[in-house]
């Protein structure tokens, strides 16, 4: 398994991750507010330019109010596509 930053399931990562914040109608103000960080470690989050750990995306998952586990059961069926 490849463990760049870049790989394609990395990516499919990424785009659920913007897609369920912008579904939930928050900005990246509002969820670096809402995770006790800055707008700029968001955005560099969702670019792929840091990565992110499982503990950091259940904070992400609550601040959005995605519940953490169906947004991994919605990654893994993205994944299997």
């Amino acid at each position: 398994m490849e463990k760049s930053t870049f790989s394609d399931e990395y990516a499919v990562f990424l785009r659920l991750l913007r897609q369920s914040r912008t579904a939930a109608g928050v900005t990246q103000e509002q969820l670096a507010e809402r995770i006790g960080n800055t707008q700029s470690f968001v955005s560099k989050c969702e670019r792929g330019e840091r990565r992110l750990d499982i503990v950091e995306v259940r904070a992400f998952c609550r601040a959005i109010g995605v519940p953490f586990g169906r947004f991994i059961l919605d990654f893994d069926k993205a994944v299997d596509r």
